[in-house]
């Protein structure tokens, strides 16, 4: 199973791709993991994006598209994915869509959790709260404001993109957690029939 979740910032795309890799027995590829651990590493990359990501802007597409095409690569991918972050762009979608047919292979589904933009900042403040050892550097108000400005322009085109291909499938991301699991198990069963 190799699928993408979308989603505006907060709306709980970590919390279920945790339930979608220990469910399907896949692997979650995070690029905002991939990335913040890069800075945390303090490789080369992680320099590069370490102000970028700070200021709530996305990382430029062909550092992010190298990135997943060589983690694709790795043996623990070879049951499938959950693309989280990735794409976050129409041109990051038609790279990514490169990237799979070059490797012989395809999305099956593209899961987006819909929610309503009124609750984001509630969420992101819990979170930056809950959040051992301190919150993300982009966990706050004004960053998150930026982040749904950022995903309102450039990542929520992906929703018509998906659709037109056929791949997407919206659940209501204002359930509670395991109803919004439940809707996701739903879509990924009918997914695997097809």
């Amino acid at each position: 199973m190799r699928l993408v979740l979308l989603g505006p910032p907060g709306a709980g795309k970590g919390t279920q791709a945790v339930r979608i890799v220990e469910g399907q027995g896949i692997v979650q590829l995070s690029t905002g993991d991939m990335l913040r651990a890069a800075v945390a590493a303090g490789t080369p990359v992680g320099m590069t994006v370490k102000d970028i990501m700070e200021r709530g802007e996305l990382v430029p597409d062909d550092v992010v598209a190298a990135i997943v095409a060589d983690r694709i690569d790795e043996p623990d991918c070879s049951n499938g994915f959950i693309l989280d972050g990735f794409p976050r762009t129409v041109a990051q979608a038609e790279a990514l869509d490169v990237l799979l047919t070059g490797k012989s292979l395809k999305l099956d589904v593209v899961v987006e959790i819909a929610v309503d933009g009124g609750i984001l900042l509630e969420r992101i403040e819990k979170r930056a709260r809950e959040t051992e050892g301190g919150p993300r550097a982009d966990d706050n108000a004004e960053a998150l404001k930026k982040r749904l400005a950022v995903y309102n322009e450039q990542t929520a085109p992906l929703i018509e993109y998906y659709k037109g291909k056929g791949l997407l499938k919206a659940v209501d991301g204002m359930q509670s957690i395991d109803d919004v699991s439940a809707s996701i198990n739903a879509v990924l069963a009918a997914a695997k029939e097809a």
